[in-house]
């Protein structure tokens, strides 16, 4: 069987999660090509290489740029905080290795233009990983809106609310600088919500929105708390927040719906909760990520006196990817949809299909995002061209 190199360029939190889809897809799907776990990459080379023995790495490199060029590699998988996404894509693309990106695509939209275009000028198949996409339940949510089950599309909203820097002490990790986030909550959640809704709902032509920054200094983080997101020891110097704590976003879409977007990382006790409804003309859709297996439905097409919403268990065979796994009413987790997107990008590259969301969409996605940004500090709507 053909063999496709997987080079991956980070080992914490996404690089486990990513580590385990290559391992996972041709263990479940049927692929003409199979992954081969070939070089991990980082800064650091002890918990480096423990990370390589644990997920069965074959090689490991310190170099990001060595890399990108070894002949050993097919595809690139970007498992970096945003701030490195552009420069290791790019460099990827241009040594002709299909990329494999973790979300936001970029800090701004600039960046993720240019990343795109690179992208496509080298022909390569560009994945960005908005896992959301790959929930079997939110994929049968995009066949009911396709074939009209709810009609016209009148309202979007969503939120995406966490609590994990709630706490004061929290310390002042990359994700709360500017020059390594490129925002806070605005491009972290709201950017999946972005993509969602671009997904199920269309194009946004324009946007208004509000931030907040509700503390403004936090304890720098010591050696433990920079990577476990642990409380900082007391007494420890302060640096300044550069990223809002929390933002809101309305949205008028090209189609005429108008759609809401809350993103925050101060709502105590919601741990992952991304949620979003859509209403049209002939009934609407919810959905909860923390039920992800579960698709709300109400239809007006019901019989009068047997409308409601419904639960739909998204576990039956005829539901997008759960065939592979588990028999019906078996559930499946948060890291069954990175494996989903892995044997997506393993199909694309195999067939030469297109693959989606890509490039493109990171970068339609952050020129929402950026928008929103530019209407807080200005106060007024912003129209995207």
């Amino acid at each position: 069987m053909k063999e496709l190199r997987i080079g991956i360029v980070g080992y914490k939190f996404m690089g486990k999660a990513h580590s385990n889809a290559w391992i996972k897809a041709p263990r479940f799907f049927d692929l003409d090509a199979q992954p081969v776990l070939q070089v991990a990459c980082g800064r650091h080379e002890k918990p480096l290489k423990e990370f390589a023995s644990r997920w069965g790495w074959r090689h490991t490199e310190t170099d990001w740029k060595k890399l990108v060029r070894r002949d050993d590699v097919d595809i690139v998988d970007v498992a970096l905080p945003q701030s490195l996404h552009h420069d290791v894509a790019i460099e990827a693309a241009r040594a002709g290795k299909h990329l494999f990106c973790e979300k936001p695509l970029a800090l701004n939209h600039e960046q993720a233009r240019e990343m795109y275009e690179e992208a496509e000028k080298a022909g390569i198949k560009h994945y960005l990983n908005h896992n959301y996409r790959r929930c079997p339940a939110v994929r049968l949510a995009k066949r009911l809106i396709d074939e009209g089950r709810i009609g016209r599309i009148y309202h979007w909203r969503g939120a995406y609310l966490q609590s994990w820097i709630a706490d004061p002490s929290f310390p002042l990790t990359w994700h709360l600088r500017k020059e390594t986030a490129g925002s806070g909550p605005q491009g972290d959640l709201n950017s999946h919500s972005v993509d969602l809704a671009r997904y199920l709902v269309g194009e946004i032509s324009s946007v208004s929105a509000m931030t907040k920054r509700f503390i403004e200094e936090r304890p720098l983080p010591d050696e433990e708390a920079a990577g476990t997101f642990k409380a900082a020891t007391k007494g420890t110097d302060t640096g300044k927040v550069t990223v809002e704590d929390a933002a809101f976003m309305l949205a008028e879409f090209e189609n005429g719906a108008l759609g809401s977007f809350e993103a925050t990382r101060f709502a105590p006790g919601r741990k992952n909760y991304n949620y979003f409804e859509i209403y049209g003309s002939k009934g609407s859709i919810l959905f909860d990520f923390e039920r992800m297996n579960e698709l709300q439905f109400y239809s007006n097409e019901d019989p009068e006196h047997a409308r409601g919403f419904r639960t739909i268990l998204a576990t039956e065979p005829v539901h997008e990817y759960i065939a592979n796994w588990w028999p019906p009413g078996h559930v499946i987790g948060y890291e069954h949809e990175f494996v989903h997107g892995a044997v997506d990008l393993l199909n694309a590259i195999e067939k030469n299909e297109p693959i989606e969301p890509n490039f493109y969409d990171g970068m339609k996605a952050m020129e929402v995002l950026d928008a929103g940004l530019r209407s807080a500090e200005t106060g007024k709507r912003v129209d995207l061209a």
